[in-house]
């Protein structure tokens, strides 16, 4: 589903709406970025708020991926805030007295473990928390779906490292209700996005 696609059902269901247009997501949204700008975290030199951004509007794509309204409010929330847990000194319980305690969940979840390299920080542990934490593969998913498009589109060398990791990640975190963000990960890895 596209944005604009997104568009035209919030149009034709009220609840869809009310979900994009949330209290929560935009609680999120300002936290995630005060946050950010409060520890100086930047994005390639960017703003956070930019890749944060680009997570929410994969995820907006995909909505139809997920059960309910009530939901889908918890997870954009959760795209917004998935990193200041790693990245801003904010704690669990922080995300959670904010946000509540599935958006904060989430965010706890997509926290790399202590590590000097990539492969240290994303291990079996750091999976496992992801996939026994509802929804929290689907963040993750357009998060890596988010960084692929920018180092794409930047010319990032991280490019090869995503497409070098690709196996791992898809063996750890596929699963057929997240095929359609698992094709559109792929066809990223390849072509253009």
């Amino acid at each position: 589903m596209s944005n604009s696609n997104s568009s035209a059902a919030m149009t034709a269901n009220p609840l869809l709406a009310a979900a994009f247009s949330s209290e929560l997501v935009s609680n999120a949204r300002y936290y995630a970025v005060k946050t950010h700008e409060a520890t100086n975290h930047k994005y390639d030199g960017k703003p956070y708020e930019v890749h944060l951004q680009m997570v929410y509007d994969v995820a907006c794509k995909y909505v139809h991926l997920l059960p309910n309204n009530r939901i889908i409010s918890e997870v954009l929330a959760a795209c917004w805030v998935h990193d200041v847990i790693e990245d801003c000194r904010q704690t669990y319980n922080d995300v959670k007295n904010v946000l509540g305690e599935r958006v904060a969940d989430i965010a706890y979840a997509l926290t790399n473990e202590k590590g000097k390299t990539r492969k240290e920080r994303a291990n079996d542990k750091y999976y496992e928390g992801i996939r026994s934490t509802p929804f929290a593969d689907f963040v993750k998913i357009c998060d890596r779906i988010a960084n692929v498009k920018y180092s794409k589109e930047s010319g990032s060398k991280m490019i090869e490292a995503y497409r070098k990791e690709n196996n791992e990640f898809k063996k750890q975190l596929w699963s057929l209700p997240v095929q359609e963000l698992f094709d559109e990960l792929a066809e990223c890895l390849q072509g253009c996005c």
